[in-house]
């Protein structure tokens, strides 16, 4: 079974994919990480973002099992993984890494922005987890300033909103639910109420 959960930023899919993998017992990659690991490369080697070579070759030299999960998740290593995930050299290098995770022997469950149309369109279950920008960027926000990034909320609600549309128009593989994705907005969701019910659209479509 695989099972693509797509959204944007601070939608809930990752909480929500990470409580699934739990409750049906299957391996877990949050995709975004792959691209966040780039940004952090890039940034670390002063790679020019539109030099689309050398930032997919940081790609292609991630060790994922090196990933460091403090700086991948600050706001500058966001604003540059939205940039380097829309070339399309980038994209293609870590391709492979991502299907090789989905193919695995028993299933498994990606999120990320273009999985269920792009990485694992044969998935037998697709989650648009979405959220109105505003929710998300207070999310984001206090995410953020919990770790002591002094970051204003409304600066967060700009990134948000300039993340978006990157990912949204970018030519390759843009963001935007799969045709067969079930939709599911967490607006005025609890965490435990959109655990559940991402956990009802899942047994649904097993059972279907």
């Amino acid at each position: 079974m695989i099972i693509a959960v797509d959204g944007p930023l601070a939608s809930g899919k990752g909480t929500i994919a990470k409580a699934l993998a739990r409750h049906f017992g299957l391996p877990h990659l949050d995709t975004g990480s792959l691209y966040r690991a780039t940004a952090v490369a890039v940034i670390d080697a002063a790679i020019d973002p539109a030099d689309e070579a050398a930032a997919a070759a940081a790609a292609r030299a991630l060790d994922v099992t090196a990933i460091d999960e403090t700086r991948i998740r600050t706001a500058d290593a966001g604003a540059m993984a939205s940039r380097v995930a829309a070339l399309p050299a980038v994209r293609a290098a870590l391709y492979e890494l991502q299907r090789d995770f989905a193919e695995q022997a028993g299933g498994a469950i990606l999120d990320g922005r273009d999985i269920g149309t792009v990485i694992c369109p044969d998935a037998g279950v697709k989650l648009y987890v979405t959220a109105n920008a505003e929710t998300r960027a207070d999310r984001r926000w206090r995410e953020l300033t919990a770790k002591g990034d002094p970051i204003s909320y409304e600066t967060v609600l700009a990134q948000t909103r300039e993340r978006d549309a990157r990912d949204t128009e970018r030519a390759d593989a843009p963001m935007r639910p799969a045709d067969d994705a079930t939709l599911l907005d967490t607006s005025s969701l609890s965490i435990d109420a959109a655990i559940a019910a991402a956990i009802q659209i899942v047994e649904n479509a097993r059972k279907a």
